[in-house]
């Protein structure tokens, strides 16, 4: 194994531990470099979260829709400028999640989200199999947070069957090697317990939408993990948006900003 996928198998490592420490992985998703540096440089970051959403839109392309290349020459100059682990965004993980996966660990990737757009359940975990293996050959212990889309792809179905559908695939990801099971959707507390009740304690990871519950509120009921998918870059140009409007009107830069590039 050469030095570089040491380096990276340890940090997939101390990723894992992140995600089974009894605290919550609070994760800050970002969608560039210099995004990247800005969140690192604090010193409450343990681990650096990409939004693909946030990529797709940074280049143009609708959410899902970013060429593989272009996603993974992101992540990998992110995963390049910090130091610390970095989980990807990698959208279904394309038309070969194993190979998407291989080449991720070659960028220095050392986790991702992979979501299953609610493809049927043999076709899913078979996806997660293939980058489960993609890691083991590498000889990285990849850290897969499988996604499922059970409550945002739901359409009309009833509550009570899209929780069932999560739960289903939630543990059949697991059983296939995942780390995690992502269920992103506006969970509230009902939700949430019986999420964590049937995929397992510290086995689910949430997305902190407006409208959901803290994140301290999370932790409590046995969550994993949390991150903010596109929400820190819509933050990030609302305040754009709103310096702009302020100068239009004869304002200035605000006393305080800092130089974080």
């Amino acid at each position: 194994m050469s030095t570089t996928s040491e380096n990276t198998a340890e940090k997939a490592q101390t990723l894992a531990g992140l995600y089974a420490a009894p605290a919550i992985l609070r994760l800050v998703n970002v969608w560039d470099v210099v995004s990247a540096r800005a969140v690192a440089a604090l010193p409450e970051t343990t681990a650096i979260a990409t939004a693909g959403h946030s990529i797709a839109s940074s280049f143009g392309y609708p959410d899902g829709q970013i060429p593989r290349d272009l996603m993974l020459d992101m992540v990998g100059r992110i995963a390049s400028a910090v130091d610390l682990p970095v989980t990807a965004d990698l959208d279904d993980g394309y038309d070969d999640a194993g190979e998407t996966t291989r080449r991720a660990i070659g960028v220095g990737v050392v986790g991702a989200n992979v979501e299953d757009r609610i493809r049927p359940l043999a076709e899913s975990v078979a996806r997660v199999e293939a980058i489960v293996r993609a890691g083991e050959a590498e000889g990285v212990p990849f850290v897969l947070n499988a996604r499922t889309d059970a409550f945002v792809r739901a359409r009309d179905r009833a509550l009570d069957e899209s929780l069932a559908d999560a739960i289903e695939r939630g543990r059949a990801y697991l059983d296939a090697g995942a780390t995690a099971v992502f269920v992103p959707g506006i969970l509230n507390e009902d939700l949430t317990r019986a999420l964590v009740a049937g995929i397992g304690h510290g086995k689910v990871s949430v997305i902190g939408f407006p409208g959901a519950l803290t994140s301290t509120e999370y932790e409590a009921l046995g969550v994993a993990r949390i991150s903010y998918g596109p929400l820190p870059q819509r933050v990030a140009l609302t305040a754009l948006q709103d310096v702009a409007t302020s100068i239009y009107a004869g304002g200035v830069i605000p006393e305080g900003t800092r130089a974080l590039n």
